[in-house]
């Protein structure tokens, strides 16, 4: 029978994947390669780093269904849009802007989870939201009088966004008949492959980069992808997809400390009141949440 709740407490596994994504824009940031060349590796890292710890689970490979082979592809299509996307916008808009609009994912998820998976938010988790989307269409605002370049930077971390929420809603529908660990392996194969192909399509070079380069690939699939979406893909068992999504409202507050501390990169008042929404919009939407699950462990106990 399937666990309804996980081993640990939730916060433990959240918090690690919260801090663990928050490095993410940083190692970017200090990658001369393409973007494509730096996810590609990425992926092929971390697929070779997950492989010795789940032999005994490839077994279940056989068992996967043909419509759900399908799912994993397009889960794996819009990981790598999204990593496409959102690790280019890096390079045309500040990182605390581009972190910050990714924050945009729980609004997303929740317009998909409500048709997908007829999930329906509370009246609280709604205001919460609403907050928060305030608070970033604020940054945005900021952005509009610095330039061009980082109005085109925000609208990539957009599209990268919405394609982060797709992934996420099709992963919570395959997590229901494949374990975390599969579905975490194929779908960044999946990845891998379609950064491979748009780099030989646009014959991108994926050899002869510096050994720092290489360091920074290996530091990407350890940190944000091992110890981030990993993490995030394996509580998609337990919890619902926008609270995951909710949780990573939280990494513009590291990703900006560390922007500041290592690029010098000071966060306006803009970004910094704007930033103030989302973090209340996310107290908000997780106290509700809380008060959710607290009524149905109670009710449960009654019965």
């Amino acid at each position: 029978m399937k666990t309804t709740s996980p081993p640990v407490s939730p916060i433990i596994p959240l918090l690690v994947g919260m801090a663990a994504i928050s490095f993410a824009p940083i190692l970017v940031r200090y990658s001369d390669a393409p973007v494509s060349v730096q996810g590609m590796y990425r992926m092929l890292f971390t697929v070779a780093i997950m492989l010795p710890f789940g032999l005994k689970s490839l077994k279940a490979i056989a068992s996967i269904s043909l419509k759900d082979w399908l799912l994993l592809g397009a889960a794996g299509f819009f990981l790598a849009l999204h990593f496409l996307l959102w690790m280019a916008s890096l390079t045309y808009t500040s990182i605390a802007s581009s972190t910050i609009i990714l924050s945009l994912e729980p609004v997303f998820v929740m317009i998909g989870a409500y048709f997908v998976f007829k999930d329906k938010p509370t009246k609280a988790a709604l205001l919460g939201m609403f907050i928060a989307i305030f608070g970033i269409c604020f940054v945005g605002s900021g952005d509009v009088s610095l330039s061009a370049s980082a109005i085109y930077g925000d609208v990539l971390s957009l599209l990268g966004t919405v394609a982060v929420a797709v992934n996420m809603l099709i992963a919570k529908r395959i997590l229901k008949r494949v374990s975390s660990y599969l579905y975490s392996l194929i779908a960044f194969t999946f990845t891998f492959i379609c950064f491979a192909l748009y780099n030989l399509v646009l014959e991108i070079p994926m050899r002869d980069y510096p050994a720092n380069e290489w360091g920074i690939f290996l530091l990407l699939a350890i940190v944000p992808t091992v110890f981030g979406h990993m993490i995030f893909n394996w509580m998609l068992q337990y919890v619902k997809a926008t609270t995951i999504s909710m949780t990573v409202l939280a990494e513009p507050i590291g990703a900006s400390l560390l922007g500041m501390l290592l690029f010098r990169e000071m966060v306006t008042a803009f970004q910094l009141v704007g930033g103030l929404f989302v973090i209340a919009g996310l107290l908000l939407y997780m106290r509700s949440e809380q008060t959710i699950a607290a009524n149905k462990a109670s009710m449960s106990s009654s019965s």
